[in-house]
């Protein structure tokens, strides 16, 4: 369920009512290492083999469908839950391996919940200062005023969470996690609650905090826009195997297969054959990095690399439908050879009526070849 939309005044945006940036301790960052990290369920793999390195400072997403065993992962870096096999190291040591197990208050880790997990009982303050066990009662408490302010919610210190709306929920949550200064934090869809007018302002002021405390970050998102706006590098996972890491540049761009590709935009099937180092299609011949003669392939294409012009530039084709999508129109294109329309998004769609013949272009940019996976 949604989160209620937080409380707002007029002519006030969400990104204002966050404390003052700038004024979030620092922290000293550790690296987060995974060796050969596998977890199974009764039988069932849930994490498969996972080799992985978080740096100093980074921010990192782990992104997936549900199931694929991104959260799984995040728990066994927290301590939360214990691998079947392999090691987990923060700064070089051993937290967890076949003869060693440290429990998440020794490992140095901040854990931010899907559902914030504040306790009802609890102020907010007193939310934030939970984990402070090491300070006396009045430092602990300045260090949650210190975090409060930071979001934004110092006047809140004594309210309970029931009083606040979800993305309020979401920042005390982000000020506990942040208070005991971890050299690793963890978050586990940290925004999939709220709203997405509220969504994206809550992100830019949660990673701009994240780069003032200077912590390692671990995210968990099934969102690839998230991802990419969030993460220094991505970690697309599947099945419990490490698909895919790098960049949002690196997956978008260059995605080691047809699932990554897919993961971070919708796409057209095409017919093709495969040449040497390139396919044909019914729209001309593309360069196909790897692709070899007679191999079976699959070709797609991104909406947006296909182009519509005046008859004869390029494949005959003719609008079947047209929908106003805000920023582009989405444009349905019938070609000779294709049982169903291609699908255009074009932000000068408002010129292409139904019914009207077009030449039909792909953008070589957007045109992508894959081996075809076995069964």
């Amino acid at each position: 369920m949604t989160a209620p939309a937080e409380r707002s005044h007029a002519g006030e945006s969400p990104s204002s009512r966050w404390g003052r940036r700038g004024t979030a301790g620092a922290t000293i960052a550790a690296r987060l290492d995974f060796e050969n990290v596998s977890r199974a369920f009764d039988g069932v793999t849930a994490v498969n083999d996972v080799s992985l390195s978080v740096e100093p400072g980074e921010v990192l997403c782990l992104l997936g469908h549900s199931g694929c065993g991104k959260t799984t992962l995040l728990r066994i870096a927290a301590g939360v839950e214990r691998q079947t096999s392999g090691r987990v190291l923060i700064n070089e040591r051993e937290v967890a391996g076949p003869s060693v197990f440290q429990p998440p208050e020794r490992r140095g880790v901040g854990l931010m919940f899907q559902d914030y997990a504040l306790f009802p009982h609890l102020t907010i303050g007193e939310n934030v200062a939970f984990g402070l066990t090491h300070l006396g009662r009045q430092d602990a408490r300045e260090t949650a005023l210190r975090a409060l302010d930071r979001v934004g919610l110092k006047s809140y210190v004594d309210d309970y969470p029931h009083a606040l709306s979800g993305g309020e929920q979401q920042r005390v949550a982000l000020a506990r996690a942040i208070a005991p200064r971890p050299g690793v934090l963890l978050m586990d869809e940290p925004f999939s609650g709220l709203d997405r007018r509220l969504r994206d302002a809550v992100r830019d002021e949660t990673l701009s905090v994240l780069r003032e405390t200077r912590a390692t970050c671990m995210l968990v998102t099934h969102d690839p826009e998230e991802a990419m706006r969030m993460g220094d590098r991505i970690a697309l996972m599947r099945k419990g195997r490490l698909v895919q890491l790098g960049s949002a540049d690196d997956l978008y761009n260059h995605p080691v297969d047809l699932f990554a590709a897919r993961f971070f935009s919708e796409l057209e099937d095409l017919e093709a054959s495969a040449g040497d180092g390139e396919v044909e299609t019914v729209f001309g011949r593309f360069p196909a990095s790897g692709i070899a003669r007679g191999q079976a392939v699959d070709v797609c294409v991104r909406p947006q690399g296909i182009l519509l012009g005046e008859p004869g530039e390029g494949i005959a084709g003719r609008v079947t439908r047209r929908r106003f999508l805000g920023e582009v129109d989405l444009v349905e294109v019938a070609v000779s050879g294709r049982d169903r329309p291609l699908q255009a998004r074009l932000r000068d769609g408002g010129r292409f009526a139904v019914g009207m013949d077009v030449g039909v272009r792909l953008d070589p940019r957007d045109v992508l070849a894959f081996e075809r996976e076995r069964d």
